[in-house]
């Protein structure tokens, strides 16, 4: 399986190249005369140093309760060739550093153009910005699209037109106060403003203002418990309709500049006026390409999906032909004039109705993973630091990013007041459309690469998206802090939704149940979204059906309207059904005689082994002259004494003592020879921590703990318990079966029952 993995890989790299080599928008990238292998020898080395600075960014971030992208970002800014990655060191190779930014830092003061990433670099955070945009299709919900077409597109139209307008003006009024020196910015000054609008420059800052990433505001939605009001249902249709529109608008805008491009209309500024016949006829073949394709993935998606399950019968093979056939669709988008991604996007949204969108998704998602990262950080790394941070990009880009929100929240509120919602519901839908995301990156990516835009407005572009991600969770959450409703007539506009709670024993048990909730509902046709990953949030829909369902620690939510509720009780039901089969079968009793034959052949394991697992043990209670009664009394006084003597392990005794019965009540932990080892992970210990007991035949009457079973009905006389974290990697397996070999082999039970010491007893733990 991993080979097949990396041979998807592999052929979806070599796929991609002949999609983005030659790209001719891409200004070149200096040649600093290094031979082939050289070359590659520094892509391998920047790239595994992006993974890994890429992956500590993003679990930052994730610790701030920022989006991982942040964390990438920031990091591919640190990293670059205008930060660290600029260091050089020594006197060879390495002498510009990792990026070259010292070489390039040198051309861009001869005032060279050239694009911060080598193209080998570039054409992979390329292939990244491919697959996600295409699991993004995969993810969008197309019925939902469909059902809330009129309040969605409403909402999502006005967002981007408003948003698309206030980035353009902005950029034609207030760019040549803030920027000189720019052959473009300098004549948008004496330019008609409609000539000045169509605009590389200013036409990409419009685009780069529409775009919307709803996945922090799902995130807000769920922890409200407002995914399914009538705001939370708008917002998350209207995202589905911003990401189509936001596309559509790339589209339109590249057809326009290629239009202008043609007719010599470039930045310089033409004296003859605008031929908007030829810009129409090309926005307009624009929109039609997209519309088209998209129509014939919808149309032709079931027929593409049985003809991939009849010719490739391996999962493995499937995701690999739906990715190439995502990478076709997205050089053929390019060779139309619009942008890749927007085809890679259509054939995602195409596939997103039939059964291999799951397959498809998990077999791309170790790509994914892989090479996403790499994307963001690749787009931090283009940001120049001291461009960043000069006063004409920080004044910019403060009233660039305010006129965004802004733009959201007048363009999403007024479309929303006209469809039912009142001040504070228009005022929630546009503050939850407000955050950037990834489609505004990579469009920024986009216009820096192809020239359209200069190093301080792609920073301007990072600062934006950067900011309205921070500052819209706050004030969503403040939004929802009043219980008023955000619709002028809940009665009529009001779902009729309810919400169900399930209160299982367990997190584990509430975790299956929702994997085998979902499962079920999926074998059935019906089609499922994972909408928060954090947040355990799926979406079940099928024809006129939606369900939604969410998991809190123990207890999972299910929304859905009354007429549903059958449906789902049938489903949980079945779902239980198969769980308590399955737990009847793995709790069948163990023949005790099958045990003690393997555990009589048990030995011991390799020294180096023994001695690295066997410290442990050396912090563990040693209680030479134990007493107790039963099995409980000797649980609960052995984790009292460990609590007394690591207090820093035990924060919770009482917690911990249920935790060891609770394991005990499932299958017992006595073995043979009258060894007991119970054991129990909770929440409540830190690390691993543990008592050895040595019973005094004065303990009970007779010598041992009479309700402990034990494998060959030996009466216990050693006991050696272990508490261990329960949500922390700890080698808690390997120390049982240390201890377990350590008292069997060469009767090392006997040996340690006879020490009458706690240094005795630590001894023999050191011997073994």
């Amino acid at each position: 399986m991993k080979m097949k993995k990396s041979f998807l890989f592999l052929a979806a790299l070599l796929c991609a190249t002949s999609v983005f080599a030659g790209h001719e928008a891409v200004p070149p990238y200096p040649n600093f005369g290094l031979p082939r292998v050289e070359e590659m020898m520094f892509l391998v080395l920047q790239i595994g140093i992006i993974i890994f600075a890429a992956k500590l960014g993003g679990m930052l971030a994730s610790l701030l309760k920022l989006p991982s992208i942040l964390g990438e970002l920031a990091t591919g800014i640190v990293i670059g060739p205008w930060a660290l990655g600029g260091i050089g060191f020594g006197s060879g190779l390495f002498a510009d550093g990792l990026f070259h930014g010292a070489a390039l830092r040198q051309l861009a003061a001869e005032g060279h153009m050239f694009d911060a990433t080598s193209p080998a670099l570039y054409g992979i955070a390329t292939l990244a910005s491919i697959i996600l945009l295409f699991l993004s299709g995969l993810e969008t919900n197309l019925k939902m699209f469909l059902r809330y077409s009129f309040v969605g597109s409403m909402v999502g139209i006005g967002g981007v037109v408003v948003s698309f307008l206030f980035g353009d003006l902005c950029a034609v009024y207030l760019l040549p106060h803030f920027f000189t020196n720019v052959e473009w910015i300098d004549a948008l000054a004496k330019m008609p403003l409609a000539q000045a609008m169509t605009l590389p420059g200013p036409l990409y800052m419009g685009i780069m203002s529409t775009a919307t990433s709803v996945g922090i505001t799902a995130r807000i939605l769920s922890e409200r418990k407002k995914m399914d009001s009538e705001e939370g249902v708008t917002i998350m249709a209207g995202a589905v309709i911003d990401d189509v529109l936001g596309l559509i608008v790339l589209a339109i805008g590249n057809g326009i500049i290629a239009a202008t491009m043609a007719h010599g209309q470039a930045a310089e500024g033409a004296k003859e006026g605008m031929d908007w016949g030829a810009i129409g006829f090309v926005a307009l073949k624009a929109f039609g390409v997209w519309l088209g394709a998209t129509a014939i993935g919808v149309l032709a998606a079931r027929y593409i999906a049985k003809a991939l399950k009849v010719c490739f019968k391996s999962p493995v093979v499937i995701a690999t032909m739906a990715f190439g056939l995502a990478l076709i669709l997205a050089g053929f988008f390019e060779f139309m004039g619009l942008a890749m991604i927007i085809g890679a996007y259509v054939m995602g949204l195409a596939l997103s109705r039939t059964d291999l969108k799951h397959q498809i998704t998990e077999m791309l998602t170790p790509v994914y993973t892989f090479l996403v990262p790499i994307f963001f950080c690749a787009m931090g790394m283009m940001v120049d630091v001291s461009a960043l941070c000069s006063a004409p990009v920080l004044a910019f880009g403060a009233i660039y990013t305010v006129l965004a929100v802004a733009a959201k929240v007048l363009g999403c509120m007024i479309p929303s007041m006209a469809c039912g919602f009142n001040v504070l519901g228009g005022l929630r839908i546009g503050a939850g459309m407000v955050p950037r995301g990834e489609v505004a990156l990579i469009i920024a990516g986009i216009g820096l690469s192809a020239g359209y835009l200069t190093q301080e407005i792609f920073g301007i572009g990072i600062l934006m998206t950067l900011v309205t991600t921070v500052v819209a969770p706050p004030a969503l959450v403040g939004l929802f802090a009043s219980d008023r409703k955000g619709v002028r007539h809940p009665k009529a506009t009001m779902t009729g939704s309810r919400e169900i709670c399930f209160e299982l024993g367990s997190v584990k048990v509430a975790e299956l149940m929702l994997e085998k909730l979902v499962a079920e509902f999926r074998e059935e046709g019906f089609f499922t979204s994972l909408l928060s990953k954090e947040d355990h949030i799926w979406e079940i829909a099928m024809d006129d059906m939606e369900i939604a369902l969410r998991r809190q620690g123990k207890d999972i939510f299910i929304h859905c309207t009354p007429a549903e509720e059958a449906i789902v009780m049938t489903a949980w039901m079945e779902v239980a059904s198969d769980i308590n089969d399955l737990a009847r079968l793995i709790s069948q009793p163990m023949r005790r005689e099958e045990v003690g034959e393997v555990l009589a052949q048990t030995t011991a394991g390799a020294k180096g082994h023994r001695s690295g697992i066997g410290r442990y043990l050396q912090g563990f209670v040693m209680l030479p002259k134990f007493k107790a009664s039963s099995k409980r009394e000797a649980v609960e006084k052995l984790v009292a004494e460990i609590a007394a003597a690591c207090p820093h392990h035990v924060h919770d005794a009482k917690a911990a003592v249920e935790a060891v019965l609770t394991r005990e009540a499932s299958m017992s932990t006595g073995l043979d020879n009258g060894i007991a080892v119970p054991h129990g992970r909770t929440p409540a210990v830190t690390g691993i921590s543990g008592a050895v007991a040595i019973l005094d035949n004065a303990g009970t009457a007779n010598g041992c703990l009479a309700d402990y079973e034990t494998i060959d009905n030996s009466p216990v006389s050693i006991v050696v318990l272990t508490l261990a974290n329960s949500e922390t990697q700890t080698p808690y397996l390997q120390l049982m079966s240390f201890i377990s070999k350590a008292l069997r082999a060469n009767n090392g039970y006997e040996k340690l029952l006879a020490c009458t010491s706690a240094e005795e007893m630590r001894s023999f733990f050191r011997s073994v």
